[in-house]
């Protein structure tokens, strides 16, 4: 029995049939969350404004596309070597301060994979490799691009479906898996679309190479769903309340608070820039 079923998906209400669906990528509706402002100078405004590119997000840009390249080699051939060497091929310098920090990290970053390789994630059997994936519901379709999906043999003997999500910052707290609405959105249409079980979550750290998981039941991955398409369909009528003349800043306000330094909208945001000093683009790189 598929994802849909289980949770009822395919019993459509009729009164929202006519309605066009909402789509939801995971990281829009946690810059909704995070901050309404963001959210519209982001994904509403156009065109939207321009960023620079900040350090942590080259540092975990670089990681994600070695593996994804590490895991498309043969299995004979993953060696933490080969991990190494794919950081190389895909290495960008951008957003750090100059060369010598850039060097330092290139060679961290060399270091993760290479342990990563030949520990955490030695022998994965990856089904799927940075796939972009969806599931629907009577009002909004939630879609995104899962890091991995592994097959693996569950407690009874069956193959399981397991979500990995890759993580280069800070280390995941311990329930970190379990309250992350997109991977509990992975999980089901990882087992939709394979049509497999899932119900397993997990965060790899490159950094420490420690892992935290959850296992999902029906109830957590309703509640998940149920509060993504609540948050989806609540920004969709704030879109459309803006667009038939409401106030900006009312229906989209700002959320000060210290982050507001290292935020990509942050000089069109005054409430932002009195709250925070502008951050350099390598500050947020974990020591």
């Amino acid at each position: 029995m598929d994802g849909g079923t289980q949770l009822g998906l395919e019993a459509l209400d009729p009164g929202f049939v006519s309605r066009p669906l909402v789509r939801v990528p995971p990281a829009r509706l946690a810059a909704w969350a995070d901050c309404p402002r963001r959210y519209r100078l982001t994904y509403v405004d156009r065109p939207p404004p321009r960023s620079g590119a900040r350090a942590a997000s080259t540092l975990g840009a670089v990681v994600h596309l070695a593996l994804r390249a590490f895991y498309d080699l043969p299995e004979p051939r993953r060696t933490p070597d080969a991990a190494a060497a794919l950081v190389e091929r895909h290495w960008s310098a951008e957003g750090f301060r100059d060369a010598e920090q850039a060097a330092a990290h290139r060679l961290r970053a060399r270091e993760w994979v290479a342990e990563y390789a030949e520990g955490v994630g030695a022998g994965a059997s990856p089904v799927a490799l940075e796939k972009w994936v969806s599931v629907a519901t009577p009002r909004v379709i939630a879609e995104g691009r899962v890091d991995r999906v592994d097959r693996r043999t569950g407690p009874q003997g069956a193959d399981e479906l397991v979500v990995v999500d890759y993580k280069t910052g800070r280390a995941p707290l311990a329930d970190d898996a379990r309250r992350s609405p997109a991977l509990a959105l992975y999980a089901l249409a990882a087992r939709r679309t394979l049509r497999r079980p899932c119900t397993r979550v997990e965060l790899h750290h490159l950094p420490t190479g420690e892992v935290t998981a959850a296992v999902h039941d029906e109830a957590s991955l309703r509640g998940h769903l149920d509060r993504i398409e609540h948050a989806a369909v609540q920004t969709a009528e704030t879109v459309a309340a803006l667009e038939a003349g409401g106030d900006a800043d009312v229906l989209f306000p700002a959320r000060p608070a210290p982050r507001c330094g290292a935020c990509d909208v942050r000089r069109h945001c005054p409430e932002g820039r009195s709250v925070a000093p502008q951050s350099e683009p390598w500050a947020s790189l974990e020591p």
